[in-house]
């Protein structure tokens, strides 16, 4: 994998800045089971190969011939500051031509097509197809066909004028001269749900506030339960829809784990983000517009982070890029590896894995290549808010390819100025704790400590997925099974921090991180790496981070003992440069472990979950009457401030879709791809009669006969643990390495005797790999390396996968009650299972 170079010496920031925070790319994704191929990958749409995960239409839509650059994916394995540059799109591969016949019905608008697409993608839409919520409001009639080619265009071209003018009120009238007669309604469609899911006009803009009705115009009264990220943006996208809305907050304070303190001293005072702290991507950043609206600027974080031994001496630059490059080869390694494993990777840790990698490799010995390799997994588990050893192999990085484009930032004050701003005239009345939600047919009943009952037709329970693992609030009803237990799978883990305010900067002001290394491995994340804030705090503020283990042990480390601790460190660091290092004026310890309002940081996939419990955990309940946000529900953004700011709008649109339906007497009908688990029951059935079959390969085909571009699913079966990646190749060391962990958890898994991995194709080409000669090894040769697709788990297809299995077996029920062409089945003898397959 091509990695941007290094510097010997200016290292990027290690970080994967995530106190709520999302990592910076550096390099693309490995081929990993990732729960769903993100719309950031796309390619040229007039000549777009096999997505391995789409969320293709049901009928295959006109393809426009834009060139639409693949965003770098950030990455939580690597150092933030570095970013490979988007490719240009000034110089495209050849493609084949828009047919006249389409092109004559494909509008024209005044702007550059390919451009307005990238914007759509840093908002995460995907640039040739709908998203499932689009399908949902039927945006369009004709799913897959012009018209659907015609609103995309459309919308992209709203989005990027609100981008452009994000003080004004985007107004629809405005476009209608660039719009034909024939199209004005894609237009009235594109603008309302684009509104009304709050993608354009929102924020703190006054005027975008003059807005806001007055008095509520419906007659519904939303409970939100949390004035966090989340419940703020919820609440204000609900007022603006002329909701009753009141928020319910536990602290005497809003922002959740949004908490910016003032810090002072000795004449000084300074900003101290004690949670999240960092904007990330603030291309499509819906924070990064509020914070453009508010007038603030933003500090780009430098790619500058040098890191300094245990006795503080610097670390030799070659060796430091060294145990770098091979640590990102571990993890090059073992994403191919857990590809072929299939499912079998869904019930190991990535700790494991890479410690196993790094035995085998042996080219880490030395105490400081050791010490190295340490700092690298604690960076990890700061990014993941986890302990590698309980971190799933399989979908650790599952959000990695989601990437909204730009630069990471501070922002000078604090995010608390964001806070502040988003919660001005949202109605919240503090220190209320809830203890019991009770939702039902004729509404909801919230109960907050003393007993005093709270009543509304809707509740939104935005609490941090570690008050809902603890118990804290009790559901009447209980929350279904499945809710629970996705609540109890996924991980939520601990980043804590210690800010100190000094009388002056002693420390170098061209650079925005350092780190520092240490010889105890279950202390590798203590105080393992320093953030400056003296450029955008305001003050001499400097802030040591505390990760993984170290985290849950600082809990009850007294205070003054941690401020020790890390003035040792500085000391060590800078007097033998001659520079003095004073006492803090100020300090401040977090314990976000303790705190009963958050019990721990943010979330990520534990072993054994995956992307879809967020969204499980994003489900409503009640028959629309208890819904759920933050960042812990979306597969996309989790442990990201923006994350959470999206879910609350999120759900603020799903509350006004039920509160509507319920006024009209309709029912609100959801896509198939928001049913995981039976969409996975009917692949098993689905396959039970494949339509095609070939040594150890099988495919169910959909779409329509005629069309080679329509799609089809592939299921490969490996023949168990002892089997091999056809990704090793011929390399000798990675073989290696592989064939090590495989050996290592073989007996663990020695019961585990099929293991299938999928992928979508298009039907030409699974025609084509039906045709490969070589027997199954060809084959897979043939899928990775010419294809260029990824084999994963069930849960790795996605919801794009979920749409095509509904509609395969919607046509085979269709195929059974009139007659039709036969299945098409091929069989070839499977042969027998080789070293290599």
């Amino acid at each position: 994998m091509h990695r941007a170079a290094h510097g010997s010496a200016s290292h990027g920031p290690r970080v994967n800045p995530r106190f709520i925070e999302q990592a910076e790319p550096l390099s693309p994704p490995p081929a990993t089971m990732s729960d769903q191929q993100p719309p950031s990958t796309l390619l040229p749409l007039a000549s777009l190969p096999p997505n391995p995960n789409p969320t293709p239409p049901p009928v295959p839509a006109p393809t426009l011939a834009l060139h639409i650059p693949a965003f770098p994916s950030p990455s939580k394995r690597k150092r933030t500051g570095f970013r490979r540059k988007v490719p240009s799109a000034a110089s495209p591969a050849p493609h084949p031509p828009v047919p006249p016949s389409a092109a004559d019905d494909i509008i024209v608008i005044n702007r550059e097509p390919t451009a307005e697409a990238v914007t759509a993608l840093t908002a995460g839409f995907p640039a040739d197809s709908l998203t499932d919520e689009e399908i949902e409001a039927g945006v369009v009639s004709d799913v897959g066909g012009i018209e659907q080619v015609n609103y995309i265009l459309i919308r992209n071209h709203l989005l990027t004028r609100w981008r452009e003018t994000f003080n004004s009120w985007l107004a629809k009238e405005s476009f209608a001269s660039l719009i034909p007669p024939h199209c004005e309604h894609l237009l009235t469609s594109a603008y309302n749900f684009l509104v009304s899911h709050g993608h354009v006009n929102f924020g703190v803009a006054p005027a975008i506030k003059e807005r806001l009705p007055k008095e509520p115009t419906r007659p519904n009264t939303v409970i939100v339960v949390g004035a966090g990220l989340a419940g703020l943006a919820a609440a204000r996208h609900l007022l603006a829809s002329g909701f009753k809305v009141i928020v319910l907050e536990g602290r005497k304070r809003c922002g959740g784990r949004v908490y910016t303190k003032k810090m002072e001293g000795g004449g000084h005072s300074a900003a101290a983000d004690l949670g999240g702290s960092v904007l990330t991507g603030t291309f499509g950043n819906p924070l990064g517009v509020v914070a453009k609206q508010l007038g603030l600027p933003m500090h780009k974080i430098r790619d500058k982070c040098p890191l300094y031994r245990p006795d503080g001496s610097p670390v030799d630059p070659e060796v430091d890029k060294e145990v770098e490059g091979t640590y990102n080869k571990f993890l090059d390694n073992a994403s191919h590896l857990r590809a072929a494993m299939g499912d079998v990777a869904m019930d190991i840790s990535l700790g494991a894995a890479l410690e196993t990698l790094r035995q085998s490799d042996g080219g880490i010995s030395s105490e400081e290549e050791i010490n190295l390799f340490n700092w690298h997994i604690a960076n990890l588990e700061y990014a993941n808010a986890g302990l590698s050893s309980r971190l799933s192999f399989a979908f650790w990085d599952q959000d990695d390819p989601y990437d909204m484009g730009g630069d990471h930032c501070f922002l000078p004050g604090g995010n608390g100025r964001l806070v502040q701003a988003l919660a001005e005239n949202v109605p919240i009345v503090y220190e209320r704790t809830v203890h019991t939600i009770r939702y039902g047919g004729d509404g909801v009943q919230v109960v907050v400590n003393g007993g005093q009952v709270y009543e509304g037709d809707m509740a939104l329970c935005t609490v941090p997925l570690g008050v809902l693992k603890n118990g804290g609030i009790k559901f009447v009803p209980e929350l279904p099974q499945r809710k629970l237990d996705s609540i109890k799978k996924l991980g939520f883990g601990l980043l804590n921090k210690v800010a100190m305010l000094f009388p002056h900067v002693f420390w170098s002001t061209d650079l925005d991180t350092f780190g520092h290394l240490t010889e105890n491995p279950s202390h590798r994340g203590e105080f393992f790496l320093f953030y400056s804030y003296a450029t955008v705090a305001g003050g001499p503020l400097l802030m040591a981070l505390v990760a993984g283990e170290a985290a849950h042990n600082f809990e009850t480390t007294p205070p003054t003992d941690a401020v020790s601790s890390v003035l040792q460190i500085l000391r060590g660091i800078y007097e033998p440069q001659g520079v003095e290092v004073p006492d803090p004026l100020q300090s401040v310890c977090t314990r976000w472990g303790t705190d009963s309002f958050s019990l721990g940081s943010y979330s990520h996939v534990a072993v054994g979950a995956s992307g879809d419990d967020y969204d499980i955990l994003a489900e409503s309940v009640g028959d629309g009457r208890l819904f759920f946000a933050g960042e812990a529900t979306t597969r996309r953004y989790p442990a990201t401030m923006h994350g959470a700011f999206i879910t609350g709008v999120r759900e603020a649109a799903n509350i006004n879709i039920h509160a509507t339906a319920r006024a009209t007497k309709t029912k609100v009908v959801k896509s198939p791809s928001t049913n995981a688990q039976a969409c996975a029951t009917l692949l098993v059935d689905l396959f039970r009669q494949p339509d095609l079959e070939f040594g150890s390969f099988s495919v169910i085909l959909g779409g329509k006969a005629s069309d080679p571009k329509s799609p089809a699913i592939l299921k490969v079966e490996l023949g168990g643990p002892q089997k091999k990646s056809a990704t090793e190749g011929g390399k000798k060391e990675q073989h290696h390495s592989n064939k090590s962990l495989f050996q290592q958890l073989q007996s663990h898994f020695n019961q585990q005797q099929q293991l299938f991995v999928y992928t979508l194709l298009s039907r030409q080409q699974a025609m084509e790999l039906r045709e490969v000669r070589g027997g199954d090894e060809m084959r897979l040769h043939y899928l990775c390396e010419t294809l260029g697709v990824k084999l994963v788990g069930r849960k790795g297809l996605g919801p794009g996968a979920d749409a095509v299995i509904a509609s395969i077996k919607a046509d085979r029920n269709s195929s059974r009650t009139k007659s039709g062409p036969s299945k098409l089945r091929v069989r070839v003898s499977k042969p027998q299972p080789s070293a290599k397959s």
